[in-house]
């Protein structure tokens, strides 16, 4: 095994030189090409030129940008170096910035442009460290940025120097040829326990909390995902996710790793599929949302053209649905519990499958072989992660032909901890550990469970993080003396060794983009209403957030009788049409982008609640909310917030 990422491409350079490494989008909107020796070029000459401003061995640099071509160069080119990225995208707030770059104490920041540039100027005076900003969109203005900033309040005390990506690239050539063996030299100091990366995520207070992830976390998994995910030397693959989520960056490790070319597209549905025209990609790494995003078009592009071609599409879906029930059975492709279960279950499946099979072979000559080529002629699978597939999405993709494999990971696992395999999937499950790590199920008191009973999933392997930066009394709390991480999730393990998923026991929620929230300061700021007793924040996997609403009874029934509403039942008055605008107007005011929440972050849908909640029943003896408890005690409202 290599000892750092800038090694392993480095290897991959030695065999295949004029593979290409990119595709990235010129001004005209055309891929342009580069090959892997090229972007070694570009990363070497960015390590060589951060060398040149005062860059070390060590340092924590940060790295504000979304995915492009540049990002690669940048940050295999801080690792090549010894140092370390704190990546995040450009949707970052400011209070993120302040934390997040403060924490780490970064000198110097590397950002995608001029907005972002911006950005740190607003809050220089919180970042006292900053000495240094390099922006990777050479074509800003930058005589017009150092003029800002030398007109700044804070320039008169101290000094800031910006550079262009192009200047660095040209500062890090003119150093090589001077130093011609100094990037290798640098990578071949570099450790497999050194950090790559410290990956920010918020904590359950909504204080970000740094992963620390090693070289040694990512390349452990390379070997193991490259027989899960197959490509080939030359092959391509879209990248359409935000890099600094470590589940799109390790999809472009084993993009390197297997010597195929990464293109970069965007999560937009036009420019996605005009992107497929153009790349003929063999693999798609994507969240649940995407693929729900094709799902959904299909349906919209069919219904549209309505008449014959929508009536077969939809029977023939049904029909193919059907089969997909029945093939799961007959060729073992779910998740059992008892070898009983696993013997009877294809015996009653067989003639119902045998009966589909022809309809469903015509569905698939008339209907979903044109839907296929639409990801062109090369589509090999799709990649899902960061979030649960919805089984409807599942489904459809198998009837149509189409492959996605699920996985499952998070950012303390560097992400991947199972994944579904390609050749014989087990629906309903999450896969089976990957090779590199352990997984097991243990109940309250630390007890590991047998096969099929469900308790917290923990994961042990060189795929944990190294920890919490600076946080050692967190990193105690997840991580035990032998090294088992607590996942926070609730699932069981199959007979097949499958791991299936029944909820989280922590508090964050990952929605079907990939956004991981957290729910408490939501919660916090919607119960400054003085309407609102207590507010839970739920929508794990789904689209959007919603939310459980516990009034404040004695203020809502003084604002019913100010409003003249006739004095009613807390059952009654909660259905009132103007009573249910009361608190869509409250929540819309609280959890608004000017109290600094994002877009992802609002809560689309709630419902309110006539009973308060009890302690041994929803609260602990603390008063705590037992999320688990309320998501299975209102699994109806719940279920009904996102129909």
């Amino acid at each position: 095994m290599n000892a750092s990422l800038p090694q392993l491409l480095q290897c991959i350079v030695s065999e295949y030189p004029d593979t290409i490494a990119q595709y990235s989008k010129d001004q005209n909107g055309e891929f342009q090409p580069i090959s892997y020796k090229e972007m070694f070029d570009c990363v070497s000459n960015f390590a060589c030129g951060l060398r040149v401003i005062g860059c070390k061995r060590g340092d924590f640099i940060g790295l504000i940008s979304d995915n492009r071509k540049e990002w690669m160069h940048a940050s295999m080119g801080i690792m090549a170096l010894g140092a370390a990225d704190i990546p995040r995208g450009s949707d970052v707030t400011d209070s993120d910035i302040i934390q997040i770059l403060g924490i780490v104490e970064s000198s110097f920041v590397v950002v995608e442009d001029d907005i972002q540039t911006k950005k740190i100027f607003k809050n220089i005076k919180e970042l006292p460290k900053i000495q240094t900003i390099i922006i990777l969109d050479s074509s800003v203005d930058l005589e017009s940025l150092k003029t800002e900033w030398a007109q700044s309040e804070e320039a008169k005390t101290r000094s800031m120097e910006i550079f262009t990506y192009d200047e660095i690239i040209l500062k890090g050539k003119e150093f090589r040829v001077q130093n011609p063996d100094y990037v290798e030299k640098q990578i071949a100091e570099t450790k497999p326990d050194d950090i790559a990366t410290i990956i920010f995520t918020s904590g359950t207070t909504g204080t970000p909390k740094g992963v620390m992830l090693t070289h040694k976390n990512f390349l452990s998994q390379l070997p193991e995902l490259s027989k899960r995910i197959i490509l080939y030397p030359g092959e391509r693959a879209l990248s359409v996710l935000p890099v600094w989520h470590v589940f799109e960056r390790l999809c472009e490790y084993v993009i390197i790793h297997a010597a195929a070319g990464i293109a970069y597209s965007k999560p937009i549905g036009s420019i996605l599929l005009a992107d497929f025209a153009k790349i003929n990609p063999h693999l798609l790494p994507s969240v649940p949302r995407i693929w729900e995003a094709v799902h959904d078009g299909v349906f919209k592009q069919l219904r549209k053209k309505g008449g014959i071609s929508y009536a077969l599409f939809k029977f023939f879906l049904k029909a193919g649905n059907l089969r997909f029930h029945y093939h799961r059975r007959l060729f073992k492709n779910v998740a059992y519990t008892s070898q009983a279960e696993k013997t009877v279950a294809p015996f009653l499946a067989f003639i119902p499958w045998l009966l589909l099979t022809p309809i469903h072979l015509l569905g698939d000559a008339l209907v979903f072989s044109k839907i296929r080529l639409k990801l062109g002629k090369n589509f090999r699978a799709g990649v899902s992660g960061g979030g649960a597939l919805p089984s409807n999405i599942d489904e459809f993709f198998w009837t149509a032909g189409l492959t996605v494999v699920a996985g499952y990971g998070l950012t303390e696992t560097a992400p991947v901890v199972a994944v579904r395999s390609i050749a014989h999937p087990i629906f309903g499950t999450i896969g089976t550990p990957c090779n590199y790590n352990q997984v097991k199920v243990v109940d309250d008191t630390g007890k590991t469970l047998p096969m099929g009973e469900q308790g917290v999933v923990y994961v042990r392997g060189d795929n944990v993080m190294k920890g919490y930066f600076k946080r050692p009394e967190l990193t105690e709390e997840v991580i035990d003396k032998d090294g088992w991480f607590n996942t926070g999730d609730i699932g069981y393990i199959c007979l097949g060794g499958e791991i299936v998923l029944r909820g989280r026991l922590k508090d964050t929620i990952v929605l079907r983009g990939g956004e991981n929230i957290e729910p408490v300061p939501i919660e916090m700021r919607l119960q400054e209403s003085q309407y609102i007793s207590l507010a839970v924040v739920v929508g794990q996997d789904q689209r959007y957030l919603g939310a459980l609403i516990l009034p404040d009874e004695a203020e809502l029934q003084a604002w019913a009788k100010s409003q003249h509403i006739a004095e009613e039942s807390m059952e009654k008055l909660i259905e009132l049409p103007q009573v249910k605008k009361l608190f869509e107007n409250e929540i819309a005011d609280l959890i608004s982008a000017e109290n600094g929440f994002k877009l992802f972050e609002k809560i689309t849908r709630f419902a309110v609640l006539s009973k308060p909640f009890e302690p041994g029943v929803e609260l602990s003896a603390k008063q705590e909310v037992m999320r688990h408890k309320i998501n299975q005690l209102y699994e109806k409202e719940i279920d009904e917030l996102f129909v």
